[in-house]
């Protein structure tokens, strides 16, 4: 996980987001224990109140979960939890700009599935 403090993202989101993302490439399955609070604290060198405020996110969105006295665990079903997040944000960030730009440019939806196709035959 890679911490940017001069990064205009508050660092507890950059570490609930660096969770997230090991659990969307797999670093963490369902049932994994993760790192704790402290273990991150002084592996990212940075507050322990930091790492628990950007844990508690994804615990409030149902991605991790606490076990008293053991440690934080990725949730049953987290995978799909992320990956819906992440298409949602896919939607927002990029098809609707795309969208957007592509009726002021005057493209019909055709056009725009034309290239979107070129797109993946030369990805």
């Amino acid at each position: 996980m890679n911490i940017d403090p001069g990064s205009d993202v508050p660092l507890f989101v950059q570490i609930a987001e660096g969770i997230e993302e090991d659990i969307f490439t797999g670093s963490y399955a369902e049932g994994d224990r993760i790192p704790s609070t402290n273990e991150l604290s002084a592996l990212l060198g940075i507050n322990p109140h930091t790492v628990l405020k950007g844990m508690n996110i994804l615990v409030d969105e149902g991605i991790i979960y606490k076990r008293r006295g053991m440690g934080m665990y990725v949730q049953t079903g987290a995978g799909e939890k992320v990956r819906a997040k992440r298409r949602n944000a896919f939607d927002e960030r990029f098809v609707q700009a795309l969208v957007a730009e592509a009726k002021k440019l005057g493209l019909t939806k055709q056009q725009v599935v034309d290239l979107v196709e070129k797109g993946y035959d030369h990805a």
